[in-house]
């Protein structure tokens, strides 16, 4: 699942990487990956940690800039349930949304 859809991000050659920080609780998961805008779409690319009592842990950094992403859970792409802002994708599913914002 690629989405065409492509936020306009504020990439600056001197922008700051900013850290988030990703997590997921589902009891029976046995694989989780993160797929989005910020790594091509590529759910290898962003693998969260198992942290026990089936939850997930994925700490990253990114740019300043709002990004399109999905978690895909044993195979199956779902909208973060965490999330605090969804759009809708080409695929009749929602992508989740986080905004990465300068740290101050």
């Amino acid at each position: 699942m690629k989405p065409p859809k492509k936020h306009d991000n504020v990439f600056s050659a001197g922008a700051q990487r900013v850290p988030i920080r990703f997590e997921f609780i589902h009891p029976t998961a046995t694989a989780v990956c993160i797929a989005g805008t910020f790594n091509q779409w590529q759910p290898e690319a962003k693998t969260p940690d198992p942290a026990g009592s089936g939850r997930w842990l994925k700490e990253t950094a990114l740019t300043p800039g709002t990004y399109e992403y999905c978690l895909v859970v044993d195979g199956q792409w779902i909208p973060d349930p965490l999330a605090k802002d969804y759009v809708p994708n080409p695929f009749g599913g929602m992508n989740s949304i986080v905004e990465v914002r300068q740290s101050a």
